[in-house]
């Protein structure tokens, strides 16, 4: 499934180190990840960290297109504050999409139930946008503005942050292709609940080994 143009941080593409490697039409391995799920980090860091460099190894450059997609579960509150804080840097800075995402991962038990009950929103949003200026040096003061829920004068509203209908987009894609938890995965476009969020980078190959040679 395709992503609109203001989400192309979303995509990361692999790249290659073979001095012969040409670029291909890249097969498209979807994510669906939340922030605040264990599994999705296990998931997230296996691919981020381990995967993408071993894809550069042994495929041609732009083999495999990686996209990130925001699968917010609603049984963790903190959920949605945690997705509109990646929305908010990706707004500021495109490029600091997937680091930041990797820092949210990495905290993302400050941001647990347990970690979040007794905070207010605007305590939760305020955690976040330090984490974004620690981890990837954009402006607080930018992600706040982004996050932050504009004052009602006489009556009371509902319309959010200016990341709420970025959010929408997400959430709306999400419930078409019938994704339900996270981490989910998608390889061309099809469901794949073979892959699993303990398998290791070997196993990742193994698979992208089969998708490869069967283009």
């Amino acid at each position: 499934m395709s992503i609109q143009p203001r989400f192309l941080a979303h995509k990361l593409t692999s790249t290659s180190k073979l001095a012969s490697a040409a670029s291909t039409t890249p097969h498209t391995i979807e994510l669906y990840l939340d922030y605040v799920c264990p599994f999705s980090l296990k998931l997230f860091t296996e691919v981020y960290h381990r995967l993408l460099p071993a894809i550069s190894e042994r495929f041609p450059a732009g083999a495999f297109t990686f996209v990130f997609r925001q699968q917010i579960q609603p049984w963790h509150p903190s959920s949605t504050l945690v997705h509109e804080a990646a929305l908010a840097v990706e707004r500021i800075d495109p490029s600091k999409f997937w680091a930041f995402s990797d820092a949210l991962f990495k905290a993302s038990h400050e941001f647990y139930d347990t970690a979040t009950y007794n905070e207010t929103r605007a305590q939760t949003y305020d955690r976040l946008a330090t984490l974004a200026a620690e981890s990837v040096g954009v402006e607080k003061q930018q992600v706040l503005e982004l996050l932050a829920i504009p004052p009602s004068q006489d009556t009371p509203h509902n319309w959010g942050s200016k990341v709420t209908d970025d959010l929408k987009l997400f959430i709306k894609q999400g419930r078409q292709t019938s994704i339900h938890v996270s981490p989910t995965v998608l390889v061309d476009g099809v469901v794949d609940n073979g892959i699993s969020s303990g398998w290791t980078t070997e196993q990742w190959l193994e698979k992208l080994d089969a998708v490869y040679k069967a283009n």
